[in-house]
């Protein structure tokens, strides 16, 4: 039987001779390189129909479509990847001191456990260490003798009858026994040497001998499970972050974009950053699958927690730079309620406060500091009883009593005393929610926009003069004698007190008034309400407030109203703290990024030796406010009132540029520069008042110009006494 040829194709005719013999011989190597590379004029693939010339090399991925070669060299170095030098961790006093801190803690744990659980240890330590004698003597005399190195060999040789084998392993084990028994009468002689010496020694050497050795015999004593000391348990106090539990517990969140892209690829969910170490905790940055926005993920926080079965203030999910899939998955070593907070740092002696300047008002959940602002913003808290909003905003409060610049005026319509802690360095304070106080609230208001019309004029003042380049108040014209333009703080808390009342519906109007024109003038309105609804808190005060705080609150329409529309819907969820357990924590808005933080907490006492710096340092830059009762801060002019009484004679209808030259000659400072407009607009929030056109003669001709009539104005006047009488 002829054998095939193995080097030919099945096919091939073995009785005819290739007709040529000088085939070429195609590099392969060459040719898979050319299609590759894809070379003009080479031939295409199809033509090679030598099988061996088949590439079976995984296909490459494509590259871009457009490929872009002019990048510069300098935006590749920055879009290279490079591991940082140090740990995220190692980067940072704060990042240092936290592992430090938690180690330590630990380690703390760690030897109290033991140190509690020592005398037991000393039991078994004394009860397994005779035997972990007896057991080493006799290993020793085990090892001298070399039993057991060839045993095996020599029990084969001599099943076998290999009597020379047998020999000859014998004769090794003899070999190796010479030396080994100079070895254990060395040791014995090191041995009794030491124990004379120890006899002989100081006593301490003894009990160091004895702290060494006796632990070591109750090792190999003891039984290989039964351990002499006992595993230290923390419970679930923290779980480690792994890429393989972030990845569980998102697919567990209940988004099925998530689960459908994971189960056709596990590894539709990425990290683009390591896992590290980020402050008291770690963070995980995470890539979600195509089409699923990192707000999703916030927005089910409680289940994430769940799904990591961690305490849901241990668990603190956010939007991470980059692209809006892209997740911060920050997780504490315990859980934040159970963090010890740092002091408040307005408590140092040394403690300052410049309003045009940043200021440490929150923690994180990381304990990192929150820096508000207070000069060109308003402010707007919220929460329900026991949340910590009255404190969170007595903090605002504090901080501006340091800066003796800072003028500070208003009303707690709870009527317990909160602020009252404060009242050596307020120009103006109300407590209470009987009729008069909400009076007096109400003409404060007033009075404000009285305030900001004035402050208007010198901005435009000190502008004409190049002092105020922006048209808004600076810190030099803040810090000028005489200016006028000294930071405004006016506040309320439990506001929803005033809006309910007879004054609620001519405060709210004015008071936005007041909030769209007072933040470039240097007027700052604080407002802390408790109920967050259209009536007690106008939405065109919570629109036009642009730094927010909610605390706690009980339900999403809460939420919405306090930091925005669609909030709630975004993750920014207030409804997951706890009142009381949680004072203090809440949703930050307007600073930065949204983010969830805790207000410092300062009690009374600690508020007291605040205000007392404060007023120190008022007193060394002369602004110390008059004592209370001698305050005159009532609006001490209508404008209704002042057109009533600067009316010309009998007239049904004037003129507004007449009656604001009757204004002007009333009051100069406050009416200097009016004109028709400014009349026109100051008469808006009055219905009653129609500015309309009125025709007179003059020099007999016929000269119509905008005006009102009196009748309208005796009805303003009327209707606004009438509601202030609350009939």
């Amino acid at each position: 039987m002829t054998t095939p040829d193995r080097n030919q194709p099945d096919d091939f005719d073995r009785t005819t001779e290739p007709e040529t013999t000088d085939a070429e011989v195609v590099d392969l190597e060459t040719a898979r390189a050319r299609r590759a590379a894809g070379t003009p004029g080479e031939a295409p693939d199809d033509e090679i129909e030598d099988a061996e010339t088949v590439d079976d090399a995984p296909p490459a991925e494509g590259g871009p479509v457009d490929a872009a070669e002019d990048i510069p060299h300098e935006v590749l170095l920055r879009q290279r990847e490079r591991r940082p030098i140090l740990a995220e961790w190692a980067r940072s006093w704060r990042g240092i001191k936290a592992a430090a801190k938690h180690q330590t803690k630990d380690a703390g744990y760690v030897l109290a456990y033991h140190a509690v659980r020592s005398p037991k240890y000393a039991a078994k330590t004394a009860m397994w260490a005779p035997l972990g004698l007896f057991r080493g003597i006799g290993q020793a005399l085990r090892w001298a003798t070399a039993e057991e190195g060839n045993w095996h060999l020599r029990q084969a040789a001599a099943q076998r009858g290999e009597a020379d084998v047998w020999l000859k392993l014998d004769a090794r084990r003899q070999r190796q026994t010479t030396w080994r028994w100079w070895v254990i009468a060395l040791a014995a002689a090191l041995i009794v040497t030491g124990l004379v010496a120890l006899a002989l020694g100081p006593a301490w050497w003894r009990l160091l001998a004895a702290l060494v050795v006796v632990p070591f015999l109750a090792t190999r004593g003891r039984p290989a499970d039964k351990p002499i000391t006992d595993r230290v348990s923390e419970g679930n106090r923290y779980r480690k972050l792994t890429a393989e539990l972030v990845r569980r517990a998102l697919t567990s969140v209940q988004i099925g974009a998530i689960n459908s892209a994971v189960a056709k690829d596990p590894k539709a969910i990425t990290f683009p950053v390591d896992i590290h170490r980020d402050g008291p905790g770690h963070l995980a940055i995470v890539d979600l699958p195509y089409g699923v926005e990192a707000s999703e993920v916030v927005a089910r926080r409680g289940r994430l927690a769940s799904a990591m079965r961690l305490p849901m203030d241990q668990v603190w999910p956010e939007t991470a730079p980059g692209h809006t899939g892209r997740l911060a998955l920050w997780v504490g070593y315990e859980p934040a309620s159970e963090m010890k907070q740092p002091a408040c740092p307005l408590l140092a002696e040394a403690a300052k406060v410049d309003l045009f300047k940043p200021f440490a008002f929150a923690t994180t959940p990381k304990l990192d500091q929150v820096m508000a602002e207070m000069m060109y913003r308003n402010w707007l808290f919220g929460g329900q009883p026991g949340s910590g909003k009255t404190f969170a905003l007595r903090l605002l409060l504090l901080a501006a009593s340091l800066d003796p610049r800072a003028e500070i005026r208003g009303y707690e319509l709870k009527g317990v005393g909160d602020f009252a802690v404060l009242e050596p360095v307020m120009a103006e304070y109300g407590n209470g929610f009987d009729d008069e106080t909400l009076a007096r609230a109400f003409a404060f208001i007033e009075w404000l926009y009285e305030e900001a019309r004035r402050r208007s004029k010198r901005i435009e003042h000190y502008a004409r003069m190049g002092k105020a380049p922006e048209n808004k108040v600076t810190p030099e014209l803040a810090s000028l004698k005489g200016s006028g333009l000294h930071p405004l703080i006016a506040w309320f808390d439990e506001l929803q007190e005033l809006m309910t009342s007879k004054f609620g519906k001519e405060a709210g109007e004015i008071l936005e008034k007041v909030i769209k024109l007072g933040r470039a003038l240097g007027i700052i309105i604080i407002i802390g309400t408790q109920i967050p609804d259209k009536d007690s808190l106008p939405t065109g005060i919570t629109r036009n407030v642009n730094s927010r705080f909610c605390l706690s609150v009980a339900d999403q329409t809460a939420n919405d109203m306090i930091l925005g529309t669609s909030a709630y819907k975004q993750g920014l969820r207030a409804t997951v703290f706890q009142p009381v357990t949680e004072a203090g924590w809440g949703v930050l808005r307007g600073l930065g990024k949204p983010q969830s933080v805790r207000s410092f907490y300062v009690d009374t006492t600690a508020a007291g030796r605040i205000v007392a710096r404060a007023v120190a340092l008022r007193t060394a830059a002369g602004n110390v406010p008059v004592f209370p009762a001698e305050r005159d801060v009532a609006p001490q002019h209508h404008v209704l009132d002042d057109l009533a009484r600067v009316w010309p004679g009998d007239e049904k209808s004037a003129w507004n540029e007449t009656l604001c030259a009757g204004l002007v000659e009333l009051r100069p400072d406050a009416y200097e520069g009016w004109e028709a407009a400014q009349l026109t607009a100051a008469l808006k929030p009055f219905a009653a008042v129609k500015v309309v056109d009125v025709g007179r003669r003059v020099e007999g001709k016929s000269v119509t110009r905008r005006g009102i009539r009196h009748a309208d104005l005796l009805s303003a006047i009327a209707e606004r006494d009438r509601k202030r009488s609350g009939d």
